[in-house]
């Protein structure tokens, strides 16, 4: 005789299905669902795809955008388009990085705070409530300052408080799950431990998750961004885009393209983000 215990007290799951699932989101959504994992092919792949060596003067300077040089060249004659497109990658990449560490290390202790409770809940909470009503922006630049200007310095300010929100919405879902009928339907057969929380619990809280990374990677890229704007990310001749915006700057009344295109790049992720995060509501709501 089939135990208790073995019971599958799931709800039936009906096979995905992917037209639907755009059609939810919307046609403007949908291309920002789909853009966000192109342009992490291009952030792969920028060394290899840029027409020109993006360090290297290969026509004169400050031409102007071209059939040629499509976003013109910069002061010293290198193709703004090939360094555009390498920027992209010292901001998208460690946008991704900072995202998903924040998404794991929040994911996980709030997966604990939500499941253990007592003091342990307790505990944790008041760690994160610490957290998130510090000015983090604010900290993580005096953080920079006091390390010193770089990639890895910058990120790992930005890290260390970007984690609180996940570990809230992660805490909030377990709780909120662990008094569905379908979860204490699973717990009254006999489903405890690994198998209630991967079969239950974490497919609950994913979609909310999901959707918060989303919309929230272009605040972390608008961070970057300003970080790399104010000078403390990675040194000149480095093409990262709030760099390139910052240095051009005297510029823009004469030279405009040379501030504008890679500034205008930023806003495209953060739209490109945004949308993708938007979509993702729709589309996965009620998930």
């Amino acid at each position: 005789m089939t135990g208790m215990s073995d019971l599958d007290t799931r709800p039936a799951r009906p096979r995905f299905n992917w037209r639907d699932f755009f059609r939810r989101a919307g046609w403007l959504e949908s291309i920002g669902i789909v853009g966000v994992p192109v342009v992490t092919a291009v952030a792969l792949l920028a060394p290899w795809i840029t027409p020109f060596d993006p360090q290297l003067r290969v026509a004169a300077a400050y031409l102007p955008p071209s059939a040629e040089h499509w976003f013109g060249t910069d002061e010293i004659g290198r193709d703004l388009f090939s360094r555009v497109v390498l920027g992209v990658q010292y901001t998208w990449l460690p946008g991704l990085i900072l995202i998903g560490f924040s998404l794991i290390v929040g994911s996980l202790l709030g997966l604990i705070s939500g499941l253990m409770g007592d003091r342990v809940d307790l505990v944790i909470q008041r760690i994160t409530d610490l957290f998130l009503v510090l000015p983090a922006t604010l900290i993580a630049l005096a953080v920079v300052a006091s390390l010193g200007p770089g990639l890895v310095d910058t990120m790992i300010a930005i890290a260390i408080f970007w984690w609180p929100w996940y570990a809230r919405i992660s805490r909030d879902e377990i709780r909120r799950l662990k008094a569905r009928p379908h979860v204490e339907a699973a717990r009254i057969a006999g489903v405890r431990g690994r198998r209630l929380l991967l079969r239950y619990l974490l497919p609950g809280a994913a979609p909310a998750l999901l959707i918060a990374a989303s919309l929230d990677l272009a605040n972390v890229i608008m961070t970057l961004s300003l970080m790399s704007f104010l000078g403390l990310g990675l040194p000149a001749p480095a093409p990262e885009l709030g760099a390139m915006t910052a240095r051009a700057l005297d510029s823009l009344t004469v030279h405009w393209w040379l501030p504008i295109l890679p500034a205008a790049i930023i806003f495209f992720l953060c739209l490109l983000t945004n949308l993708a995060g938007d979509g993702l509501r729709a589309a996965l709501r009620g998930a």
